[in-house]
């Protein structure tokens, strides 16, 4: 990986994740239709199925570094892998956040409110002031 590629971007597994974006969930392509494609939510961008590190993240939004992740039922079966996973993006710092998908299409404005908290939690600083904005304070 280049070193100015602070996202962990994996150029590698970008066919997969052609392949992956065509072949989205019922609740991948709920989320992302209603939720959050076309900086819908709060004004971030997020992408779908998107390569980062050795995996493929079902959404990201690199501004908040913010992974979100939508377990089907074949998840059960793969717990341990999903931990990994999971605590290898985190250690890259990235927050990392998993809906079901039954919490997807039965719940999606629930989802949505829960991924609107995440953001106001982990959201970035507000802007410095702008250039020349010298004012002292006495």
């Amino acid at each position: 990986m280049k070193q100015d590629n602070l996202c962990g971007y994996n150029k590698s597994l970008q066919p997969f994740a052609n392949k992956l974006r065509k072949e989205m969930t019922k609740s991948e392509a709920c989320l992302w239709k209603y939720v959050l494609r076309a900086r819908q939510m709060q004004g971030y961008q997020f992408r779908r199925q998107r390569p980062v590190l050795n995996y493929i993240a079902d959404f990201m939004c690199k501004e908040l570094r913010l992974v979100i992740e939508v377990d089907g039922i074949t998840h059960d079966l793969k717990l341990e892998k999903d931990k990994r996973r999971t605590d290898d993006l985190r250690r890259a710092d990235f927050h990392v956040y998993r809906f079901t998908d039954e919490e997807v299409l039965t719940n999606i404005y629930g989802v949505a409110r829960e991924i609107e908290k995440i953001i106001k939690h982990i959201g970035p600083p507000p802007a410095p002031p702008p250039a020349g904005d010298n004012q002292t304070y006495r």
